[in-house]
């Protein structure tokens, strides 16, 4: 049995779980660049201070990218349901529309057949 079938997902499911394997694993690599980058011109730490600054960075760097897409993915999910509720409100008004259009069509037809 392999591990799909314990957890069987959606193709969309795992695409999006991978999706995010591969955002992560960025977004170490530019972490440890910036790091690297920013030690490098710290000439005066000693090779083991060095290593531990950069964790931190790193580390730091990931939990500033994490807040980061968390505030994106709610504001997204904000904007998905204001504009369900804006395409809702107009569909409304467009039935409203033909039906009212329909309403007058039709009396205005009782109107011609009444008077011939």
């Amino acid at each position: 049995m392999t591990a799909m079938d314990e957890h069987p997902l959606d193709p969309g499911t795992f695409l999006n779980e991978i999706e995010g394997h591969l955002l992560i694993a960025a977004a170490r690599t530019e972490g440890r660049t910036a790091a690297g980058r920013f030690t490098a011109r710290l000439d005066w730490l000693t090779d083991g201070q060095r290593a531990e600054v950069e964790r931190h960075f790193e580390t730091e760097y990931l939990t500033l990218a994490r807040a980061s897409w968390e505030r994106t993915a709610e504001r997204g999910r904000q904007l998905r349901d204001e504009y369900e509720e804006r395409y809702r409100r107009l569909r409304q008004h467009l039935l409203t529309a033909c039906l009212l259009g329909c309403a007058l069509l039709a009396a205005t037809g009782l109107v011609i057949t009444a008077l011939t």
